[in-house]
């Protein structure tokens, strides 16, 4: 007796193979509705193909790595260098030796959904997670490139186990952990965009707490960053303790 279409659908879902025989049984039929149903198994089999090769290209630092006998080891990145108001952000993430987290990247090429997403899938496949966090007061006092380091020493600090290897996005730790510095880590490294996704994450929560408490800003929607809204909203409502007094835009309003 032959399957309904409905039947054929149930049964390709479980099917993760290309050689799989009902899959080629399927092929040899000509309904134009299992042929679509054949046609959406090859398209969506590709498409996980194509994320588990990115997958397994970005863990070559952290294989490498472990070749030379490291096996803590911790992605770090930051977000919220160039906002003019809340705090910068630091994560550092070990991931388990056997994770896998496909179509995990750089979290600037995720959406707000995906990467929801990904950072409870970060967590349930983490060895450690540590954040880092540091307010504008301190950026003011010793500059944003001095605090985004600060942030991930701090990151380092609050992980539950001590790393043995660190990979860093285009920075250098004063620490006494081996490292390396990956350009565009974030999109190179499966630790650093696990990271990236976190401190993400937390910074946006963080903005949205303060968007609760200076809504008139409209933080939620910008996270700080100097856009028009946030650029008016400033003019007009002025300067919060949130704000960055160091940088251009929030400086120039304070000077009588």
């Amino acid at each position: 007796m032959q399957l309904t279409t409905n039947e054929i659908k149930k049964k390709l879902s479980e099917i993760t193979n290309e050689s799989d025989p009902f899959l080629i049984e399927c092929k040899a039929d000509h309904r134009k509705g299992v042929q679509q149903l054949v046609e959406k198994w090859f398209k969506q089999y590709e498409q996980e193909k194509e994320l588990q090769n990115q997958f397994y290209s970005m863990l070559r630092f952290e294989r490498e790595a472990q070749k030379n006998g490291f096996h803590l080891i911790a992605g770090i990145d930051e977000v919220g260098r160039g906002p003019l108001a809340g705090p910068v952000v630091a994560a550092a993430v070990i991931l388990k030796e056997e994770c896998y987290i496909p179509g995990l990247t750089d979290s600037k090429k995720l959406t707000a959904t995906m990467r929801e997403r990904f950072y409870d899938m970060i967590h349930e496949q983490a060895e450690a997670i540590g954040i880092g966090v540091v307010p504008p007061s301190i950026i003011d006092e010793i500059n944003i490139y001095e605090a985004t380091k600060l942030a991930m020493t701090k990151a380092i600090e609050n992980l539950s186990k001590t790393p043995s290897y660190l990979l860093l996005d285009a920075m250098k730790l004063n620490v006494q952990i081996p490292q390396s510095s990956i350009i565009k880590g974030d999109s190179q490294s499966i630790s650093i965009a696990a990271s990236s996704v976190i401190a993400k994450v937390t910074r946006d929560r963080m903005m949205e707490e303060i968007s609760n408490q200076y809504p008139e800003y409209g933080f939620a929607q910008h996270m700080g960053y100097g856009t028009k809204q946030h650029l008016a909203a400033l003019k007009m409502h002025g300067v919060t303790k949130h704000h960055r007094k160091s940088f251009a835009p929030v400086k120039e309003l304070l000077i009588p």
